[in-house]
């Protein structure tokens, strides 16, 4: 199983992976750890990432980037008519009213959701991950800014689905950047005692996050966040790109504002001037040729021009930084380090405001630009259960608060009740009591406007189904369960309707409160609270059990094990005291994907991508018609020259010519079977001369290889005839000698007795001798 992290970022992108004992951020294709945010869509394919973003001046109408800040809006709202201004590419409002992109692809104007914009790149950067671990990656945790509100972060979780990856967790980036921070500490101070409070500060290209974190051993805990969603490293190129506009203009007599070629060339030459600024304090040129009406521009700039020029950004440093304090609760001595990270914050003057407000040196321990990715891995690792990693609670926390409205029988007809207040610890569930006799909604919206970056307040409605009076008429008591979940998205998780049975002397009964207990905001709604608390998230996905805490009449607080509670409920259930029916709920949440459009647009993602590896096996067969033409042609008058006579040089030199000239006429743009039979055609007459070049290129080496090898077999047959000599003569020449017996001897002497008066011992020698000669001469073995 693969564990993946991915920065989303509003530039670019980058991906973390959990292997060989530690998090690694992997390179893509161009062996660079930086993806770009940005597709550029032709008439036949799509280029994502590096490819894409060279394609921005090229195609700069149907080359989509900057659109992560139009998630989950609609196409009316402020946010998105600011930012359609400053886009190059045109927006369309979609069917359902949410904001889309306009490109031209596959020869025709199409419209895109953003959910499908986004899910192309996330699907790039699984490709990309899959391609470096050489398997299938489907979990991921995926980053996103902290002042995300439910739509937006909803429709970056739709983004995910279309990409075909299950995200396991949003992460807020500041929280990332914490966990990334922490879980390597070895020094941090043991649970019972004081934590060590760190602040993170992350300047990225279009955002500006700060948060401050309580760290203990193998515990982290958000504390406070604080943001501005309308300052980043763009706002300075911004700024630079309005001052030399202004100057070519008087300068040169030009609009540089009315070619989006040439504004798109200046924000690409400025955001390179803003970093050479950051480095060095002289004076620095700006020069673009051929830059508009055939005209070359130049100017200068330095150091101190750049932080005159942006001292009304500058001045917005500060204010997050005073307000994350008082949130938290703390003073500058009770902050231990200061860790940055994110682009922006390479300027100085940025380090210098933050200097200037916590009297402290900065820190820069963490990767600036992969800390994000790298902490989203760490949390992918945590919650896989294929990962063994170091135990690490995580509790961040809800942005803004959170109220619920629902209709009421008394005159003002509406009840209120402030679910979760603003830095509210998450994820976290809370359930609500309420006594219903029908079917009633509930309203959830965001309490205080003025805090949210995003116009609408409303975050969805419920509706309880199947509610009832009880069997006497009273109202049913029902038990309505909320939750802000991993993600930070609300939701109305489940309700049940408590049934009475039998309640005469059942002491354990609380008495059932009544519908005018929902008037006070404050201190009834308390009393009717019951709260499952699910802090310690480095529990797996699927946790079995959550800590509880329950809120009694009297206002004291108890806590009860879930399996006690449970077990309870159970036995109170079994003696026929209440019995607990869980109710249907229906959900209508604001700017929600419908599941219809969701697996349209899944499905359309699946044709696009189908289309690229159509598109890029064509363009292979195409490349190596090409490869083949050129490459031939170059050995023709070379090495392959020896064998080819004049006359087939000739023909073949005009059948290549004639191909080069096809390839780039009628043959531009042709099917891929079309360039499969062109190449075979010409291999018909290429390969007789590559088959004798390369025989008698290898000639020479083969003889010497058969020389080789007649050498080891004539070896090898001369070792076989010596052993096989070896094998007959050993036998005869290592024969045992024979020895006849001497009573035998004897015996022979005396029935063959001297004869012509020869004495016996002048026979026995000539007999040996003459059986000796009779042996050696017959050539034969005795056998015993």
């Amino acid at each position: 199983m693969s564990v993946v992290g991915i920065d989303l970022g509003f530039l670019n992108c980058y991906v973390a992976v959990a292997r060989s004992g530690g998090i690694e951020t992997i390179a893509n294709e161009y062996s660079d750890r930086c993806t770009p945010a940005c597709i550029s869509l032709g008439s036949r394919t799509r280029a994502i990432g590096n490819a894409a973003k060279s394609q921005i001046v090229t195609n700069v109408r149907n080359t989509i980037h900057g659109f992560k800040k139009l998630h989950g809006r609609s196409f009316d709202d402020p946010i998105v008519q600011t930012e359609r201004v400053r886009l190059p590419y045109e927006l369309q409002k979609m069917p359902n009213g949410s904001a889309g992109i306009k490109v031209r692809y596959l020869e025709e104007d199409r419209p895109f959701a953003i959910e499908q914009v986004t899910g192309m790149l996330l699907a790039k950067l699984k490709e990309t991950s899959e391609n470096a671990l050489k398997k299938p990656v489907a979990d991921c945790v995926i980053s996103i800014p902290s002042f995300f509100t439910d739509a937006e972060r909803r429709s970056v979780m739709a983004a995910a689905q279309v990409a075909g990856l299950n995200c396991l967790r949003l992460m807020n980036e500041t929280t990332a950047v914490a966990l990334a921070y922490g879980i390597y500490k070895q020094d941090l101070p043991p649970l019972d005692e004081k934590p060590r409070n760190v602040v993170f500060i992350d300047m990225g290209h279009s955002a500006y996050q700060v948060s401050v974190c309580a760290f203990n051993k193998g515990k982290l805990k958000v504390l406070a966040t604080t943001f501005d969603p309308y300052l980043g490293g763009r706002n300075f190129d911004e700024a630079l790109v309005d001052y030399f506009c202004d100057e070519f203009k008087t300068k040169y007599k030009i609009n540089v504002k009315e070619n989006s070629r040439a504004l798109l060339r200046l924000y690409q030459e400025c955001e390179k001037l803003k970093k050479l600024m950051s480095a060095n304090a002289s004076d620095l040129p700006l020069n673009i040729e051929c830059f508009m009406n055939d005209l070359d521009v130049s100017s200068k700039m330095n150091r101190a021009q750049f932080e005159q020029l942006c001292a009304s950004l500058f001045a917005r440093v500060e204010p997050p930084l005073k307000a994350v304090m008082e949130q938290a609760n703390l003073q500058r001595e009770d902050i231990s380090s200061i860790e940055i990270v994110g682009g922006a914050t390479r300027i100085p003057a940025v380090k210098e405001q933050i200097t200037k407000f916590f009297l402290k040196d900065i820190s820069t321990t963490l990767n600036a630009d992969e800390a994000v990715a790298r902490g989203c891995a760490l949390q992918c690792a945590i919650l896989s259960p294929a990962f063994k990693v170091r135990e690490f609670s995580i509790t961040d926390l809800v942005p803004y608060s959170i109220t619920l409205r629902w209709k009421t029988s008394f005159e003002d007809g509406t009840g209120e009740c402030e679910v979760f207040c603003k830095n509210h610890p998450a994820p976290f569930s809370k359930v609500i009591t309420f006594h219903k006799k029908e079917p009633f909604d509930l309203e959830a919206f965001y309490t205080n406007l003025h805090e949210v970056p995003y116009p609408d307040p409303r975050i969805g409605s419920f509706t309880i189904q199947n509610v009832f009076p009880q069997s006497d008429g009273d109202s049913s008591k029902v038990k309505v369960k909320v939750r802000v979940n991993i993600h930070g998205i609300f939701s109305v998780a489940s309700a049940s309707v408590i049934e009475k049975q039998n309640v005469e002397g059942d002491h354990s009964d609380s008495p059932m409160e009544t519908e005018a207990t929902f008037k006070n905001e404050n201190k009834d709604d308390v009393d009717k609270m019951q709260v499952d608390q699910e802090e310690g998230v480095h529990q797996k996905v699927h946790a079995e059990h959550t800590p509880e805490e329950e809120i009694d009449h009297t206002g004291a607080k108890t806590k009860t094990a879930p399996s006690e509670k449970q077990e309870r409920l159970n036995q109170t259930i079994k003696k026929g005291k209440v019995k607990s029916v869980d109710l249907p709920i229906q959900s209508t949440l604001c700017r929600q994907l419908g599941q219809d459009l969701l697996n349209s647009y899944i499905e359309n993602e699946g044709k696009m991508i189908m289309q690229d590896k159509l598109e890029k096996e064509r363009n292979d067969a195409k490349n190596a018609v090409e490869e083949y033409v050129y490459d031939f042609r170059d050995r023709l008058g070379t090495v392959y020259e020896k064998f080819i006579t004049p006359e087939d040089m000739s023909k073949l030199s005009s059948i290549l010519e004639d191909t080069e000239n096809w390839l780039y006429e009628e043959g531009e743009d042709q099917p891929k079977q079309v360039y499969v039979d062109k190449l075979q055609e010409l291999k018909k007459y290429g390969q007789p001369i590559q088959m004798r070049y390369m025989e008698h290129e290898e000639r020479p080496k083969a003889l010497n290889d058969l020389g080789k090898k007649i050498q080891l077999v004539m070896k090898v047959i001369e070792a076989y005839r010596n052993k096989e000599l070896d094998n007959f003569c050993n036998p005869i020449i290592y024969k045992p000698k024979v020895e006849v017996a001497e009573d035998k001897t004897k015996a022979n002497s005396e029935h063959n007795g001297p004869m012509d008066g020869q004495s016996g011992t002048e026979t026995k020698p000539d007999a040996t001798k003459d059986s000796t000669q009779h042996t050696k001469s017959s050539g034969e073995m005795e056998v015993d």
